[in-house]
């Protein structure tokens, strides 16, 4: 119990170590009188009476202690839940990222190749220009790129 306290968060385990302690304080004070009981054996009604009354204490302590465990384990097991949870969603927002991010570089790809692509046929008008003789200058080209980009559109 103690390394399962010392696991837990600090809030809680502040609470659960007090919690502890004090049970193990109730089991020594226990101890101490079961052998204080056992090493006296002057009077036997005395001591019946000492044993049913100590153990009258010792249930009601441990019917206590039962259903304050039963709480803590049904906390704990609702905290396991929504740790489950948690990560589940987690991986499905993971799954999601890594999905978006493929689709953004095939996106990507395809835009780069289109700009190639237009690059280039951009550029066969103005070869051909140059190839034919016919070139007169800065602006004949801009007007022959022009002209080419207007026809791919």
């Amino acid at each position: 119990m103690d390394l399962e306290a010392r696991s837990l968060q600090p809030n809680v385990k502040a609470v659960l170590l007090a919690k502890l302690r004090e049970y193990k304080s109730d089991l020594n004070n226990l101890k101490s009188e079961h052998k204080r009981l056992a090493s006296a054996n002057s009077n036997q009604a005395a001591r019946d009476d000492l044993l049913e009354s100590g153990m009258a204490d010792a249930m009601s302590v441990s019917a206590n202690q039962r259903g304050r465990l039963m709480m803590s384990t049904e906390r704990l097991n609702e905290s396991s839940d929504r740790i489950k949870e948690s990560r589940r969603t987690m991986l499905e927002t993971e799954e999601l990222g890594v999905s978006i991010l493929q689709d953004l570089h095939q996106q990507r790809q395809s835009l780069l190749h289109a700009n190639d692509t237009v690059f280039l046929l951009l550029k066969v008008p103005y070869r051909l220009h140059l190839l034919s003789g016919k070139f007169e200058g800065k602006d004949e080209r801009k007007r022959l790129m022009r002209k080419g980009g207007r026809k791919n559109k």
